[in-house]
């Protein structure tokens, strides 16, 4: 009898849901000595989240965790790292204070500029701070996680736009 739907059998879905403590977490490493600061931020941001995974489910921590090393030799183009200025408040009166990227580079900690730049294309709530705590950024060559067995992305190599020329 073709034609029927059975009554009370359940369809089994062939759509894929990681769950909780399934996930396989692998440690990355990116260097940023020369590469453009949009184009690596974007990148991180999504090996953050586990986008670059078959195995991707929105809701749950499913992303890699990532060093960056060389945070203070990060490039960008054009004036942005003079006139792109961010502003910030001491919470006294008459307090606005600005910085330019290019005096938070040079700065105590020029690793905020990339930590920044990927915690804006995060999502917003628990689960984006959650992924957040998963980056590592480092303003020199060296980092305390040679435990873990990183994995070294050549990511200046995998496009000649990601890298800075001149």
């Amino acid at each position: 009898m073709t034609g029927k739907i059975r009554v009370g059998k359940s369809v089994q879905s062939k759509c894929f849901s990681l769950k909780h403590g399934e996930q396989e977490k692998n440690w990355v490493v990116f260097d940023a000595e020369g590469v453009i600061l949009g184009r690596l931020a974007a990148v991180i941001a999504m090996t953050l989240r586990g986008k670059n995974k078959a195995t991707f489910t929105p809701s749950v921590d499913c992303g890699d965790n990532v060093i960056v090393i060389n945070a203070a030799k990060v490039a960008m183009t054009g004036k942005k790292a003079t006139d792109k200025i961010f502003y910030y408040h001491t919470g006294y009166v008459g307090g606005i204070k600005e910085r330019s990227r290019a005096q938070i580079l040079a700065g105590a900690h020029p690793e905020r500029v990339i930590e920044k730049a990927v915690e804006r294309m995060m999502p917003r709530g628990p689960l984006g701070r959650r992924q957040m705590t998963n980056l590592r950024v480092y303003g020199g060559a060296e980092h305390p996680h040679e435990a873990q067995n990183p994995t070294k992305i050549d990511f200046a190599a995998a496009n000649p736009k990601n890298k800075r020329n001149a």
